[in-house]
């Protein structure tokens, strides 16, 4: 397969995605001529069963896929991605963690920047090994702000995180999102995660978009609050889980 280079989107950020096409091998495609837009500062969430090609669609619009074929690819100039595992070099201080490969003059001050958005500026000048799980997904988060994303992808960064640190760092995502104004796509396995966060739930199936809904609940959301109850059912239905009465 031949890729199509990515043309810069309009000022703000966002996605124009037509026709794209993955597969690997010969074995039938991951993604089917998947279309999609994202628009700019828009916070949108990606649902789908394990398989369905959500990791492939956030590496190729993330940049660390080149082997798929589409009709257009338009993206903001500036995309950043925090993954599941933080992914940090155990031989670099935090600080150097946070502006590895990035340009520019002063970077400690950057970095320092970065982390004091995600609360950890004292940890500056320690070893990735010393931090708890929570605190190394912030340092991934701060590395992802440092670069001024117009769009940040997320594949599934709270997904090891025990139940208390993932409910902190929705409430982190969201205050950051509400402070930089990225567009910005989630990737999770989550349905309540994506009811919580979200502006727009995307539903991924056979490497389709299948369901393409608005959340319109104000924030901030409750998960007891009966009108995302429906919503929650559809999801769930749509991603095969049949909920108890």
């Amino acid at each position: 397969m031949s890729s199509l280079p990515s043309e810069p989107a309009a000022a703000g950020g966002g996605i124009r995605l037509r026709a794209l096409t993955r597969s690997f091998d010969r074995a039938a495609p991951v993604l089917r001529g998947l279309s999609l837009d994202i628009a700019p500062g828009q916070f949108v969430a990606l649902l789908g069963r394990s398989g369905s090609g959500k990791s492939t669609l956030l590496r190729i619009l993330a940049g660390l896929d080149a082997d798929y074929s589409a009709e257009r690819l338009q993206l903001p100039p500036s995309v950043s991605v925090a993954f599941q595992e933080p992914r940090l070099f155990p031989w670099l201080r935090v600080w150097r963690n946070v502006v590895l490969n990035l340009p520019g003059a002063d970077l400690r001050a950057v970095a320092l920047a970065a982390l004091e958005e995600v609360g950890l500026d004292a940890k500056a000048d320690a070893w990735p090994q010393t931090l708890s799980g929570g605190q190394a997904q912030r340092v991934s988060l701060a590395r992802a702000l440092a670069r001024q994303p117009e769009l940040l992808l997320l594949d599934e960064p709270f997904g090891a995180l025990d139940a208390l640190t993932r409910v902190t760092m929705q409430k982190l995502v969201l205050d950051l999102w509400r402070r930089h104004r990225p567009s910005v796509l989630l990737v999770t396995h989550d349905v309540d995660e994506a009811i919580l966060l979200a502006d727009r739930i995307l539903v991924l199936d056979q490497g389709r978009i299948v369901a393409d809904t608005a959340v319109t609940t104000p924030r901030p959301r409750r998960l007891s609050d009966p009108a995302l109850d429906p919503l929650r059912a559809t999801l769930l239905e749509l991603l095969g889980v049949v909920a108890e009465a």
